[in-house]
């Protein structure tokens, strides 16, 4: 909660605060931006001290606060952390609770939070509806403090009682208000009632995530296991505990507050924080709490107003949004990759890359040959990959792909990519199977989902990006082009993009047409009359792959050469395509696009379609372009940021690329882009 208005000076005194781990940097680079660098040295009246909540290491900062007279703050982990546990995983968290009157968890004296919770009107209207959202986006992605879950493990059958533990010792029931009976106590009460009070249902027990692996003890375990309990150890989600249960029991664990968002009314036999504003069944009470809430009001000042919310990507402070678009960037990598993978079909320089995307939780294991890899990801509970172009239809595992979004450089000139796409169906350009893809299209938009593709879709036109982000502006060619409408007025201006003729969309996704010769005869076939501009793809035209129409002068009215699409598109019209991913790039501009193929943008009723779309298709049309945008640049890609190496939201990306920073390129990956121009007639090595 203090801000860079306050000018206290804070002083730390132990190694969670001082030290070299990532945590410890992590925890200084929050509270310096929170405008409190923590000091060395010897504070005096008016200092204060830093303290980590009520742990062991929080002992010596009492005992100096208490000699000099120097302020106590207590700093804790924020109610949204990590993956893991900071004990097990060691990652650093993404937000600090900063509390200048005491702990969230302590009742004894109020914090900051419950002087929020008391006495902040909580009434703004904006601020009540972004708590909504989050508390929607929350639930959607199954984010919790921890969430090293898994999602798509079954619950058990709906109509249990859920009963959440804690583990022994925590700051949270030393300090939660139990002076009374032993914690120990409280939760074999909790149990008993739980069992008493719904004599039919059965009893599912949640362990805490830090008992994991014998890390710290819990209160329930086998002992307690009998045909009415059982013991869920952490693995499932605790947004899909909650949704099948029919009450939920709590001491003081953050589940009861997420509890109450997903709904519940919880009965609690401690005092946390979220504990005595009417939406829980509190077994004790605290007189001082008399307020009453509403679950946005509760989730606003816990989670938007209280903590301080760091960027690690773009090291500044944030938002919650922020945080939660970070977040999922990263369970969605940890969820898809936590088991590990066999890639085959990967070539070479494509492996750092593939490393990078794929491999953080656990290494890729490269595999040439595909029955070998096949049996590798069998005998070892590993997923398989292989590279899109080089996998059969039958293919049973990850196809991976460039995404939308791709680099500032050509693929064929070996420039890493900053997106891909693994699609565990079919591939996008390929529409006789229906891809992961398509599923997200005609899926419904998660929360917020048609405002943040909105949003994307502006960020991406204002920051002039397309897939690879090359070329010069405009200026001389809009010239030109003012030059011939006024030649022929009224005619419309047409681009026709070409394509790279032997790349996998077209041998895929075209149907008549599929030499871009072709292209530029059926376009002067339907519009005579019409002003046409032919843009050879980048990869042709480098020399790199095939595609080239030497008269192409003679059939378009001008041949656009070296130019970046994004200046080239607000000239135009109208887009003429066989399956081009410049046809997607002009339907975020607005421009009309008349396919001739199958791309995966068309037959959702966006396009004017020359070729007939699979039933499917036509079965969702019409699709709103905010869903078409969310699926194929939020949903479906992964992306890496270029310079931490993190996986990252798009929004990032839309950033990095925007202002250039892709970060260093490989030596030596250039020679080898020449030296497959050279090969590019013999063979499709290089895919």
């Amino acid at each position: 909660m203090s801000g860079a208005g306050d000018r206290t000076r804070l002083f730390a005194f132990s190694g969670g605060f001082l030290g070299p781990s990532a945590q410890a940097r992590r925890i200084r680079r929050i509270l310096t931006l929170a405008g409190h660098p923590p000091h060395i040295g010897w504070p005096g009246q008016g200092d204060a001290i830093a303290a980590w909540g009520h742990s062991p290491r929080a002992a010596r900062a009492e005992a100096i606060a208490r000699r000099t007279g120097a302020a106590i703050w207590r700093i804790e982990d924020a109610f949204l952390r990590s993956i893991h546990p900071g004990r097990l995983g060691g990652e650093p968290p993404m937000g600090l609770l900063i509390d200048r009157s005491g702990a969230h968890y302590d009742p004894s004296h109020p914090s900051e939070l419950e002087n929020l919770l008391a006495k902040s009107p909580l009434d703004d209207t904006p601020l009540l509806d972004r708590a909504r959202l989050c508390i929607a986006r929350l639930r959607h992605l199954h984010l919790s403090k921890y969430n090293a879950h898994d999602p798509a493990l079954p619950a058990p059958a709906p109509g249990y009682v859920l009963v959440i533990d804690q583990v022994r010792g925590d700051a949270s029931l030393r300090h939660g208000g139990l002076a009374g009976p032993l914690p120990e106590t409280v939760f074999a009460d909790m149990l008993a009632a739980a069992l008493e009070e719904h004599p039919g249902a059965p009893v599912v027990v949640r362990t805490h995530p830090e008992t994991l692996g014998d890390a710290r003890a819990g209160h329930f375990g086998s002992a307690h296991l009998n045909d009415r309990v059982q013991v869920e150890t952490g693995a499932l989600s605790p947004w899909a505990l909650m949704e099948g249960a029919i009450a939920v029991y709590a001491v003081s664990s953050q589940m009861g507050f997420e509890a109450i968002l997903a709904g519940h009314r919880p009965r609690v036999f401690g005092l946390p924080f979220y504990a005595g504003w009417g939406l829980t069944h509190d077994e004790l009470s605290l007189p001082r709490r008399t307020r009453r809430l509403t679950r946005a009001q509760l989730f606003a000042a816990a989670m938007l107003l209280y903590p301080v919310w760091h960027d690690p990507l773009r090291n500044r402070p944030c938002a919650l949004e922020e945080v939660i678009d970070q977040m999922e960037a990263r369970v969605t990598a940890y969820r898809q990759d936590r088991k590990g993978h066999v890639a085959c079909g990967m070539r070479l320089w494509k492996r750092r890359h593939l490393q990078q995307m794929f491999g953080q939780p656990k290494p890729l294991v490269f595999e040439n040959d595909p029955a070998r890899a096949t049996a590798r990801a069998a005998r070892t509970g590993r997923g398989l990959m292989g590279w899109a172009g080089s996998t059969p239809r039958d293919f049973k595992g990850l196809r991976v792909e460039d995404g939308f979004l791709r680099s500032r450089g050509l693929g064929a000139a070996l420039t890493p990519p900053v997106s891909l796409v693994a699609d565990d169906l079919g591939i996008y350009y390929d529409p006789a199977v229906e891809s992961r893809l398509e599923r997200l299209i005609t899926a419904p938009l998660p929360p917020g989902g048609s405002e943040r593709a909105q949003l994307l879709a502006g960020a991406i036109v204002s920051g002039g990006l397309t897939k690879y982000n090359i070329g010069t502006t405009a200026d001389t060619l809009e010239t030109t082009i003012t030059r011939l409408r006024q030649e022929r007025p009224g005619a419309p201006v047409i681009l026709a993009p070409g394509q790279v003729e032997d790349d996998a969309s077209i041998l895929s996704g075209a149907v008549d047409v599929r030499t871009n010769r072709a292209l530029l005869q059926a376009v002067r076939s339907a519009e005579p009359e019409a002003i046409i501009l032919f843009k050879p793809h980048p990869d042709v035209e480098a020399g790199l792959r095939q595609g080239a129409v030497p008269d192409a002068d003679a059939m378009a009215d001008l041949v656009v050469r070296g130019v970046d699409a994004a200046a080239l598109l607000p000239l135009i019209d109208r887009v003429w395509t066989i399956t081009s991913g410049l046809g997607f790039e002009a339907l975020l501009r607005g421009k009309p696009v008349t396919c001739l193929g199958l791309p995966f943008y068309a037959g959702w009723g966006l396009t004017d379609d020359r070729a007939p779309a699979p039933a499917r298709r036509h079965a969702a049309a019409p699709v709103p372009l905010a869903t078409l945008v969310h699926a194929a640049l939020i949903a479906y890609p992964r992306y890496l940021d270029p310079l931490t190496g993190s996986p990252c939201p798009p929004e990032l990306i839309v950033e990095r690329l925007a202002q250039g920073q892709t970060g260093a390129g490989r030596p030596g990956l250039r020679l080898l882009a020449k030296l497959q121009g050279a090969l590019a007639s013999k063979a499709h090595w290089w895919r």
